[in-house]
């Protein structure tokens, strides 16, 4: 966005916190990556017991614990994770904020060099700096996106919601291997999870097509074929330490 010659302030900062200010987010890729690890983790760990010629009880009550397990862990680690980053947000933001109340002139060169930085003339990043500077709200906020890369709204993000949507999400790719056990058994539970799994591996791998810039199908083929050959390491893991 070029800044042409002699805006008013007011349209000079305005146009620079706009620059400075575009939003980025991961929502997506958080998602499908959740689904996948419990799907590839519950898969490999059915495809294991059937190696080892595990009951279809001893399937399912493994799968579930497994399922369990895995989005408690993934729940507490995202919480911890978030809850962190809040607290350390929050003293990063407290320090700036010191600093721009104490050390307006430091603040100020920081400023300068981030809106400088975005290819804005050093005399046009001075006079938008010195708009900014005036409100240390706005200051601020512009020093926590685009120096400290923190949202000060979210500050890391809510870690309650982030546990349970963690939680949802494992759970709901782990259920995946286990739904033909739990309506069937024998080889036609072992025949219907492997292609459920593979079916879901290829949808995982569509999806993270849309953030890894590779065709769907590349992406889709790559996930079958990795998932698939860790699920058949497991099982080969199983049927020599079920034969023992």
């Amino acid at each position: 966005m070029p800044l042409t010659s002699a805006p008013t302030p007011a349209s000079l900062g305005a146009r620079v916190r706009r620059l400075l200010h575009r939003p980025s987010g991961n929502a997506l890729r958080a998602a499908v990556l959740g689904v996948n690890d419990g799907l590839v983790s519950s898969f490999c760990l059915v495809m294991g017991l059937e190696g080892a010629a595990a009951t279809r009880e001893a399937v399912i009550l493994a799968g579930l614990a497994g399922l369990a397990a895995g989005a408690c862990s993934m729940a507490l680690g995202e919480w911890l994770s978030v809850t962190n980053s809040r607290e350390m947000n929050s003293k990063r933001l407290r320090d700036m904020a010191h600093e721009i109340a104490h050390d307006a002139g430091k603040a100020r060169q920081r400023l300068v060099a981030v809106i400088t930085a975005k290819g804005v003339q050093p005399a046009d990043a001075g006079r938008a700096a010195d708009e900014i500077m005036r409100d240390p709200q706005a200051a601020l906020d512009t020093f926590a996106r685009d120096v400290l890369g923190i949202n000060p709204q979210e500050r890391g993000g809510n870690p309650v919601q982030a546990a349970v949507i963690s939680f949802v999400l494992y759970s709901s790719g782990a259920l995946v291997p286990l739904l033909p056990f739990l309506v069937t058994g024998g080889p036609s539970a072992r025949l219907g999870s492997i292609v459920a799994c593979l079916i879901g591996l290829g949808l995982v791998g569509w999806g993270t097509s849309s953030f890894n810039g590779r065709p769907g199908w590349f992406s889709a083929a790559r996930q079958i074929v990795i998932g698939g050959m860790a699920a058949a390491f497991t099982y080969g893991l199983g049927t020599v330490f079920g034969a023992l």
